[in-house]
């Protein structure tokens, strides 16, 4: 039997406790050695985790740089805010320690560039913990339309909705300085990397608009973008919402219409000469941890490494800008 990967966690919080239910499903593969959390509070929840599936709960050292010392890891998993990933990932990385990293990967594209040099430097893996770029859904979705088994890409709708504005109230994702951006950075992020994923070419230009609501960050947008291929992007975020959360893509091309989500949460197809669509059947998925190991192991092509990132980073910067001058279009 392979060796268990020994990883440690690196932040608790809520998103981190859904990741901690489908790592502890497999525990033949994983070892969870330890966890790098700062709360007091956030540690007892996680904990109790661990407690309900009659396992004991890892140590946790609030200090990255003791823990990179004290234990003998092979991964780190990242589920901290925004602001800390950068250095968080360098000195996981320098540690001799394979990344996988919640998204949005970093704050901007100077900290994209920056955690590829480092990941070029020491030889390690990095991947970004984006659902959608990693699930069987997204990925066979880009192989057909690669492949030119759909056709000619014509335009692409999606939109995401969430309560996200009223449920982050008081939060650290509120907060642009820890943040770096508002729902469209946040949720949002997952519909910017899959349409792009989806797209499989960069946006040429791009008009946006976003709208606070009376919040420090961003809660509404609205984004017209056209590929360099041409082809039409609209891309429309809610964080307003009635309490939900849920995300919609349609795909047009020439010969068929493809309809998933952000997250690849499902994966349906209507060809030329069909009424209607029709599941593509695939194998289910543990999640981004599964994806990883698959990654780890080389038995999947990394499918969000930190060019990734970067990709997404300079998108926000595009819409960024052409929102803060009233929706004029700007060249990407």
């Amino acid at each position: 039997m392979p060796k268990k990967v020994n990883v440690c966690l690196i932040g608790v919080g809520g998103m981190a406790r859904y990741h901690i239910h489908n790592i502890l499903k497999q525990g033949e593969t994983t070892d969870i050695a330890a966890i790098c959390e700062p709360s007091e509070k956030m540690y007892a929840l996680a904990a109790q985790l661990f407690k309900e599936a009659g396992l004991e709960a890892p140590p946790n050292q609030p200090d990255l740089s003791l823990l990179l010392k004290q234990y003998e890891l092979d991964a780190a998993f990242i589920i901290t805010p925004h602001a800390f990933h950068h250095d968080q990932t360098v000195a996981c990385m320098e540690a001799g320690l394979d990344v996988l990293l919640e998204k949005p990967m970093v704050m901007n594209a100077a900290e994209a560039r920056s955690l590829m040099k480092v990941r070029d430097r020491t030889g390690k893996l990095l991947v970004v913990a984006f659902p959608g770029s990693l699930s069987p859904q997204i990925r066979k979705a880009v192989e057909m339309l690669r492949a030119g088994e759909l056709g000619k890409l014509l335009s692409i709708s999606a939109t995401v909705w969430q309560n996200w504005g009223p449920a982050t109230v008081s939060t650290w994702r509120q907060q642009p300085e820890l943040s770096g951006g508002g729902f469209l950075f946040d949720t949002g992020a997952h519909m910017l990397n899959t349409v792009v994923d989806l797209a499989g070419e960069e946006f040429s230009q791009i008009a946006a608009w976003c709208d606070n609501y009376g919040r420090p960050v961003e809660t509404l947008a609205a984004v017209i973008g056209k590929l360099a291929s041409g082809a039409l992007v609209t891309l429309h975020g809610c964080g307003e919402t009635i309490p939900s959360c849920a995300s919609d893509i349609r795909l047009f091309t020439d010969r068929a219409i493809l309809r998933t989500g952000i997250w690849g949460e499902r994966l349906e197809l209507q060809r030329h000469g069909r009424r209607r669509m029709r599941k593509v059947p695939l194998p289910p998925s543990l999640g981004v941890w599964e994806q990883f190991l698959a990654v780890r192991d080389g038995s999947l092509p990394n499918p969000c490494p930190p060019e990734v990132g970067l990709r997404m980073a300079r998108l926000y910067d595009a819409i960024k800008a052409s929102a803060a001058q009233g929706g004029k279009p700007v060249e990407c």
